[in-house]
């Protein structure tokens, strides 16, 4: 039998930012317990939400014993609405019998907006869900209006319960988390990247795929507020593709890619900028084993852009995707970051990195490639050459380039190093390119763009600058392709984290 529930605003309250709705009943426990296999129940809930309405919606069901099968499944409507006025976007996940609490005990998956429908059962569940039991208890629906168009939100949530054998839920395969590598070497990987489990159209055996054709030796999951992905990798990586777990914290006011987080580590995203938390889910992800690395900064959709500072970052994503104007300001940002820091205005300095961000054809997978020196081709010795600064992006494996500074006497230093030597000392700048046709060098410094050089026609070559660290406190290199719009400059095929001259 269906029964349908109207459920009106406003109801019961819930913590700041969130609201929790009436909860949804499937009659009385005894007599769901004695239910067979095969039987199922459905209920439908609808509401209407308007604007101003807390971030996150929650729907609690009572689930009685017996049950084996959640299927959830919504609807809402998208009104037309003027040009310059938001329309309705509503995500949804769920949460078990263990709560809604910030730090996710009970969290149980999140499709965002990609799905319409889910379930979960201890044996299986729909990609951004994580299998496991049914226990009876007050479950959670959580809705997420991201945004409201004026006339508000209405929506529909259809939940059937499925009675059944509780089923088995098998151990997790996770990822090694070391690869056999090249000893010390320059290694390239994706740190963000979207499969199918959560708004991205490709399998993880299609990206792994597509990383191993461009050439990469490591990557990064990053599904949007969900760790499903994490046992999805079974038989995908080898000797040749080491395969890191994490997750893109997608919050209202900005996303982080938590960079090789423990396997089935999960970090919370329901918070905003406002509410002054982030550098305690920062220090969650550290504690988790991973890199802290807020995601297209400057990018221009909703929620997008990074509002939360960059004091609990450990590096920042400057280059995502095809280069566009948002990502030269967020390398202008970081640069004018790199400055200060030798200014002494800011104590530290945050490396440069750049990932894809690919979901679906046509995205590339390893366009850009972050390339890392590190020790070994495993989890630590990559973040530590990330922490470091001994980091390059390439537009692909195509290009390859090697940078340093040399001082008089043979003291030498590399990318994220330092040449401490005194102000008036004479060093000499190298950098040698391959495979960046039609490109030019600038090398950029404190002071701005002090040297400028084209490649040969065949995109290598060799590109030598002296100054002295009073002249430049620091050396970083870009080498792009020409401009196609007036007034812009060309995309890069390459960009290096700097070298450091002077004491410091």
């Amino acid at each position: 039998m269906e029964r349908r529930e109207v459920l009106k605003w406003p109801a019961v309250a819930g913590a700041a930012g969130a609201l929790t709705l009436g909860p949804v009943s499937f009659a009385d426990a005894a007599a769901d317990a004695g239910r067979g296999a095969g039987d199922s129940r459905t209920r439908k809930v609808s509401g209407r939400l308007p604007p101003g309405v807390p971030d996150y919606v929650y729907v609690p069901v009572e689930v009685p014993p017996g049950v084996r099968e959640i299927a959830v499944s919504y609807t809402y409507d998208r009104p037309a609405v003027p040009d310059g006025t938001v329309g309705n976007a509503c995500d949804i996940g769920i949460f078990d019998e263990r709560g809604t609490a910030p730090g996710g005990a009970g969290f149980r998956g999140w499709s965002g907006g990609a799905r319409t429908e889910f379930f979960l059962r201890a044996d299986d569940a729909t990609p951004g869900y994580l299998p496991g039991p049914v226990r009876p208890g007050r479950w959670h629906v959580a809705l997420g209006p991201y945004t409201i168009a004026p006339q508000g939100l209405a929506y529909e949530i259809t939940v059937t319960l499925r009675y059944g054998p509780p089923g088995h839920t098998t151990a997790p395969v996770y990822p090694p988390e070391r690869a056999r590598g090249r000893g010390r070497a320059w290694y390239r990987g994706d740190s963000h990247l979207h499969s199918v489990h959560s708004d991205g159209g490709r399998t993880p055996a299609e990206i792994a795929a597509l990383a191993r054709a461009a050439g990469l030796d490591f990557l990064n999951t990053s599904e949007h507020n969900t760790t499903s992905s994490h046992r999805a990798w079974a038989g995908l990586w080898g000797d040749d593709l080491l395969v890191l777990t994490g997750e893109e914290i997608t919050t209202r006011t900005g996303h982080v890619v938590a960079m090789g987080t423990d396997p089935g580590a999960f970090i919370d995203w329901r918070y905003r900028a406002r509410d002054h938390t982030f550098g305690r889910y920062a220090r969650a992800i550290r504690r988790a084993g991973g890199l802290v690395i807020p995601a297209h900064p400057h990018a221009t959709c909703i929620g997008c852009g990074w509002q939360f500072g960059l004091a609990d970052a450990d590096a920042v994503e400057v280059w995502n995707g095809p280069h566009t104007p948002d990502d030269d300001i967020a390398l202008a940002e970081w640069d004018g970051m790199l400055a200060a820091h030798t200014r002494g205005e800011r104590a530290g300095w945050l490396p440069a990195v750049g990932h894809s961000d690919a979901h679906r054809d046509p995205d590339v997978v390893g366009l850009p490639q972050t390339v890392v020196l590190a020790d070994d081709l495993s989890r630590r010795a990559l973040q530590d050459g990330i922490r470091a600064g001994r980091v390059w992006i390439a537009e692909s494996a195509a290009v390859d380039l090697a940078f340093s500074v040399s001082g008089p006497r043979g003291e030498h230093a590399g990318i994220g190093e330092r040449l401490a030597l005194p102000g008036t000392t004479p060093v000499a700048v190298r950098l040698t390119v391959s495979g960046a046709q039609g490109c030019t060098v600038t090398l950029h410094t404190d002071q701005g763009v002090l040297h400028t050089a084209p490649l040969p026609p065949s995109g290598s070559g060799t590109v030598d600058w002296s100054t002295t660290p009073d002249r430049a406190a620091y050396v970083r290199a870009e080498i792009r392709h020409p401009a196609t719009t007036d007034g812009l400059p060309g995309r890069p095929a390459a960009l290096t984290n700097p070298v450091f001259l002077g004491r410091g």
